[in-house]
């Protein structure tokens, strides 16, 4: 059973990034603790009984072009698979596209890997939404641990990360 509190008040649920730009954020924003080896998306929506669907994963990228690297998140629900070489690579204006090798998304972000989330990320990450996490009233993310969880709104999502909204999927 999932305990969900007002995350500002259990600033330490949260990696340090994450803890750090939650006080700013105007939204509703629920943290639950969590069996730290059922992070992945499935063995915890199996296990804490919470529909796929209503559950976004982050996967970092990196965005090459003319031998400079961009980092990006891209924020899909786990029903679903973003065009990461396509639709994705061609908004970040990149010649080449790829997930983020574990360490480097580990080491930049500050957050453990499997509970990375798009809410304290880097100065100037972009936030790449689909538009079919808006449409939750309710989704689980990562907390920047692997032992807890967050909640709230996908237009909550969009607000606190100023994400850019796109239909991500084909």
């Amino acid at each position: 059973m999932l305990d969900w509190v007002p995350a500002a008040d259990h600033l330490d649920l949260l990696a340090e990034p994450v803890a750090k730009a939650v006080p700013d954020l105007k939204i509703d924003l629920r943290a639950t603790a969590i069996d730290p080896g059922l992070a992945d998306t499935a063995a915890f929506c199996e296990t804490y009984g919470v529909a796929p669907e209503d559950s976004a994963n982050c996967v970092v990228v990196a965005a090459k072009r003319g031998g400079e690297i961009r980092y990006a998140a891209v924020m899909v629900l786990a029903t679903h698979r973003a065009d990461i070489n396509g639709i994705v690579r061609r908004h970040l204006d990149a010649r080449k596209i790829s997930f983020a090798p574990m360490d480097d998304a580990v080491s930049l972000t500050g957050m453990e890997y499997g509970g990375i989330t798009p809410i304290g990320l880097p100065e100037g990450w972009p936030v790449l939404v689909d538009e079919n996490v808006t449409r939750r009233d309710f989704v689980v993310i990562g907390s920047g641990l692997r032992r807890s969880k967050l909640a709230l709104s996908g237009s909550d999502l969009v607000t606190a990360t100023r994400g850019e909204v796109l239909l991500l999927t084909l």
